[in-house]
């Protein structure tokens, strides 16, 4: 697609951001299930059933414009989540791995978070108001997950500190 208006950026964007969130999906499931931390992996469970949330979200804004939303691939989002693969086999379990999933989990917030804070600007450019509210509804979960983890980080670190 040749990206040469704003609609146009929009679509893109949303294409990007599916991708990134089915991506998702497939991780958090690994993230939780590597997670030392009851806390962390309650958070990595919770946020995986708001992931789901958001891909519904985006499937809805696609069925509105008539489109399919898939097409791309998230490089970026693919790039974030090899990293943290990686980080997981150089990492022994426990509290130091837990401090290292939680830096790589808000890596991914805040991809997020400057995603759809840029396609909800675009939305309500283009007077898409119906969409807005959801890619809010979406950005607000993102913040509030990225919240989440810098205050499970605190005990964690702190335990992380301890095992060294």
């Amino acid at each position: 697609m040749n990206v040469n208006t704003i609609e146009k950026l929009f679509v893109d964007e949303l294409k990007d951001l599916y991708s990134a969130e089915t991506q998702i999906t497939k991780a958090l499931p690994k993230l939780a299930k590597a997670a030392s931390s009851s806390e962390l992996k309650s958070a990595f469970e919770s946020h995986l059933k708001e992931t789901q949330g958001h891909v519904e979200r985006l499937e809805k804004i696609f069925g509105i414009l008539d489109m399919s939303p898939k097409g791309k691939t998230c490089e970026g989002m693919k790039a974030l989540l090899k990293e943290g693969s990686e980080m997981l086999k150089e990492t022994e379990g426990g509290a130091v791995r837990d401090a290292a999933m939680i830096s790589a989990a808000q890596r991914v917030e805040h991809y997020e978070m400057a995603g759809y804070g840029s396609v909800r600007t675009y939305a309500q450019l283009l007077g898409r108001e119906n969409m807005v509210n959801l890619l809010e509804k979406t950005l607000e979960e993102e913040k509030k997950a990225d919240s989440k983890l810098t205050s499970v980080s605190r005990n964690v670190n702190e335990e992380a500190l301890r095992a060294a």
